[in-house]
């Protein structure tokens, strides 16, 4: 007795190591994060895209837009509903651990042929009722591996809805800013008209004076057109951002309520964007990535499992008898128990076919992740290169401007007082001013576009 107490603890033994053999331990790629933000060493692991979203933008309208975005917005909703499913998914893969129960009752009645009733009995009628279990004994680590790929999926499924939210966030930012830079856009261009107005009437009196001919009042006037012409045209911009906006909070188009752009400020000395490393940490799609991987690396240890026989156990209890009165007695009683291994000896290929795509697929999701890293580092690269040529640009813009400035006001001068100038002169004057004008705020809206990419780069927004 001893002897085979041995054998069945040596037996347990071998298939233990050998089943840990078949399934690997999960463990995160090494990933080469180093250099990954072009011409920056930086060591301090401080970021801000670990800042929360309400702290990084402080315009309260703005923060009240995000919110509807955050709780109404049709893609998280519909993200949130796909986590859903993947938690029930998860639940269920923890469930396969337990054995499957089911309860039986029937009654059957069977016209026999004469051998079958040996010509005395021509029918009968049999009365069952019973309860069959069966159980898989996770040996091979097959039914864990397949929980942990439903615990991956579930939080890829998380991960995809906080991209969703960074780039909702991100895009609410972006078209809020757009607004606010086109509002004052609108604001110069309506100034400029009423100046235009104001110099065409001057050219009148000054053709009454014969200081001007009739070709720069005519001149004058197309000026104050191209001007006004404008006004539409942004005023067209203006409306389809505000529904731009009310799409991304799932709102029926509407007026937006806004701040302007003068009143925006951007900490600059905040502005930090910490190690590569913290990529891994603050990128949701990174993490999204990542958990694929370990999906697929848990397919291939399932695919593994395949090559190795399954066991299981079945079992039944209940009654059955041929009398309803003799049904739920000790004659009618029966009880059975088996178990078995099941080894497929030819299944063409299908174990070394599935094991070969596992081991394909876990690659590929090896290398998307590898690839959403660089992506990453390239996006954080780009957006703080566009930030700091965006603040140059400013500074070049403002010196533009105060000489365009002075030469309107010097070729307006020179045509009342002299002959050396006309209104061709005033005109492309005034219109390279306005340009620059227009311009300016362009340059402070893509700062602000290379701040909120920037952000949403280095993973804000989800927080």
């Amino acid at each position: 007795m001893k002897d085979i107490y041995k054998w069945w603890v040596l037996s347990i033994m071998t298939v233990f190591l050998v089943s840990c053999k078949i399934t690997q331990k999960y463990q995160r790629p090494d990933m080469q994060v180093n250099g990954l933000y072009r011409d920056r060493l930086d060591t301090d692991t401080s970021s801000i895209g670990g800042m929360p979203w309400d702290t990084f933008f402080t315009d309260s309208l703005l923060q009240q837009l995000i919110i509807k975005g955050i709780n109404q917005n049709l893609d998280l909703k519909k993200g949130i509903e796909r986590i859903r499913a993947s938690r029930a998914a998860f639940i269920q893969s923890k469930a396969v651990f337990l054995p499957d129960v089911a309860g039986n009752a029937g009654i059957s009645r069977s016209r026999l042929s004469y051998p079958k009733g040996f010509g005395i009995i021509n029918s009968t009628t049999q009365y069952d009722v019973g309860i069959s279990a069966s159980w898989e004994a996770d040996i091979w680590n097959k039914l864990g591996s397949a929980k942990r790929t439903a615990l991956a999926q579930l939080l890829k499924e998380e991960a995809a809805r906080k991209v969703v939210q960074t780039q909702i966030v991100a895009d609410i930012a972006g078209n809020y800013y757009l607004l606010l830079a086109l509002d004052q856009q609108l604001e110069v261009l309506e100034k400029t008209v009423l100046n235009r107005k104001e110099d065409a009437r001057a050219m009148k009196v000054l053709r009454e004076s014969n200081v001007v001919n009739g070709a720069a009042v005519v001149q004058s006037e197309a000026n104050q057109y191209a001007a006004e012409v404008e006004v539409p045209k942004l005023k067209r911009q203006i409306r389809a951002t505000e529904n731009a906006i009310n799409v991304l909070l799932a709102e029926p188009p509407g007026i937006v309520r806004r701040s302007s752009l003068a009143e925006q400020q951007i900490n600059t000395a905040s502005l930090q964007i910490g190690v590569p490393a913290m990529l891994l940490k603050n990128r949701p799609d990174v993490q999204q990535a990542e958990y694929a991987f370990r999906a697929a690396f848990e397919n291939t240890n399932i695919a593994r499992t395949y090559f190795y026989p399954s066991f299981n156990i079945t079992g039944a209890i209940g009654f059955s008898s041929y009398s309803f009165k003799e049904w739920f007695s000790a004659a009618g009683f029966f009880a059975n128990i088996a178990a078995g291994l099941a080894q497929p000896i030819l299944n063409k290929g299908q174990n070394k076919a599935r094991l070969e795509i596992a081991r394909s697929r876990q690659q590929e999701s090896l290398l998307n992740y590898q690839q959403s890293l660089i992506i990453a580092g390239q996006e954080v690269s780009d957006a703080l290169y566009d930030y700091h040529t965006a603040a140059d640009q400013q500074i070049i813009r403002y010196k533009q401007l105060k000489a365009l400035e002075k030469s309107v006001d010097f070729t307006k001068k020179l045509l009342r007082y002299s002959t050396t100038t006309n209104y061709t002169d005033v005109l492309t004057s005034e219109q390279n001013l306005l340009s620059a004008q227009l311009d300016n705020i362009n340059d402070r809206l893509s700062e602000w576009r290379a701040l909120i990419n920037l952000y949403r780069a280095l993973g804000g927004g989800w927080q």
